[in-house]
């Protein structure tokens, strides 16, 4: 719904509803985000990873009442699939993380309260679709509240540090260069972060130009958060483009998706 009040804490709020719905049935949540919702996604699991070996205590004092009524019987969030998107901070608003700067492709309306993108969201966000694919994406999305991206620093959440994280990577990706997302990736492994890294050469979007590798990198990143074998799950992924882990003193080394347990304890 189009509304230029709508803040980030309704956002986070939306998440953590959708969240609580299965976890209050004793089901596990995989939180998968993409883009501007990476700051949402991991601000929304604050309270719902597991107890034990969970490192929110380190991360904040600060109590939750989702994690007051948690139960034995409660379900939890297990892990977070971010795609093309970055690590937000406890504290910080989505721009922040940008210094506040506005980037090239949108531009700052204080009369409508959106945020309006200057570029072409066809070749921006999806240029490897085709033309009326990527026409009908682009003709689905919706406006951009400015209070959303630049205010709400208080529910923003590290919330990354709580559980392990299978990252994927947009190789061709126009708005957040790879390079970026590469260097983020050990930035937060230095923080603490248990983190699996994985690319795609593909556009913003690879859950619309490449949904089956995606989706076949979801099910591996289920059956690492869980130890639950994934129903129908090929032994071996046989990705179109082999997927990279970057390591200390190395740019990029390539790995294999299946079970690659020692990225998530680097």
């Amino acid at each position: 719904m189009d509304d230029p009040m709508a803040t980030f804490k309704d956002d986070v709020d939306a998440v953590r509803s959708a969240i609580r719905q299965e976890t209050e049935n004793g089901r596990d949540v995989i939180v998968i985000t993409h883009s501007y919702g990476g700051t949402v996604g991991n601000s929304a699991v604050k309270g719902f990873s597991r107890p034990t070996g969970s490192s929110a205590s380190r991360q904040s004092s600060m109590p939750t009442s989702a994690s007051s009524k948690r139960t034995p019987e409660t379900g939890h969030v297990v892990g977070i699939i971010p795609i093309a998107t970055g690590f937000c901070f406890t504290g910080l608003t989505f721009m922040d993380h940008f210094l506040n700067i506005t980037p090239p492709f949108f531009r700052v309306n204080k009369k409508t309260g959106y945020a309006d993108l200057t570029v072409r969201p066809q070749k921006f966000f999806y240029h490897d679709l085709p033309p009326a694919e990527a026409d009908h994406a682009t003709s689905m999305l919706t406006t951009q509240s400015l209070k959303a991206l630049f205010e709400g620093r208080q529910y923003s959440y590290s919330g990354w540090l709580d559980v392990p994280v299978w990252f994927i990577g947009t190789v061709e990706d126009q708005g957040l260069p790879i390079f970026i997302q590469r260097a983020q990736i050990g930035m937060v492994r230095m923080l603490g972060a248990r983190v699996v890294y994985t690319e795609l050469r593909t556009s913003h979007s690879p859950f619309l130009s490449q949904p089956k590798q995606v989706v076949q990198i979801v099910l591996q990143a289920f059956e690492l958060f869980t130890g639950t074998r994934a129903d129908e799950t090929p032994e071996t992924l046989e990705l179109t483009n082999k997927p990279f882990i970057p390591r200390k003193g190395q740019e990029l080394v390539e790995f294999s998706v299946h079970g690659d347990k020692d990225g998530l304890e680097n």
